[in-house]
């Protein structure tokens, strides 16, 4: 008996579109599902994890199982490894400061906290355009990574380097022993 899932060449081609779109029909909602669970019911980030889940198996076609309880046990595998590559890249990353409280804030409870929120947005108004323009983009306008740089038409690592840099000297102005 033919099996529903194979591969028989190594190269793109029609077959390859009809047989990911195939893929995709019979188990996008059982790995939904078990992404959501994953991500403690995040639907966004479930979904986030599904479609990378999705590239990585369309990357890699050739090695789909022919056979689809294999093809399915391999699908979930990537999507496992997808979900854990995604909680470690959220541990490495440095803690976020939100700049959308401290335009927010309309009274201060301390003379600590008004000084503080006086050197955070002393500095917020010192960074360069560029750096300035992509926090915007990222904490008060809430987009991804990708999106800032679609909006501000630079690359994706720049985005990264720039917010980062922004963040070191926030962080810097709000505790000046911290050293580069």
């Amino acid at each position: 008996m033919p099996a529903p899932f194979g591969m028989t060449s190594g190269f793109r081609n029609s077959d390859d579109d009809s047989l990911m779109e195939k893929v995709h029909a019979t188990h996008r909602q059982p790995l939904l599902r078990f992404l959501l669970g994953l991500t403690r019911n995040e639907r966004p980030a479930a979904e986030d994890l599904l479609q990378e889940t999705m590239l990585r198996a369309w990357r890699h076609l050739a090695s789909l199982p022919r056979e689809e309880e294999n093809a399915r046990k391999w699908l979930f595998t990537i999507a496992r490894r997808v979900a854990i590559d995604a909680a470690r890249s959220r541990q490495a990353r440095p803690a976020e400061v939100s700049l959308v409280e401290a335009d927010q804030v309309s009274g201060v409870d301390s003379a600590d906290g008004a000084l503080a929120l006086h050197d955070l947005t002393t500095a917020f108004h010192r960074l360069s355009t560029e750096h300035r323009t992509v926090l915007q983009e990222l904490h008060l306008r809430g987009a991804s990574v990708e999106q800032a740089a679609r909006r501000l038409g630079v690359p994706a690592g720049t985005v990264k380097s720039r917010a980062h840099y922004a963040m070191r000297i926030l962080r810097g102005a709000l505790d000046p022993g911290v050293r580069d």
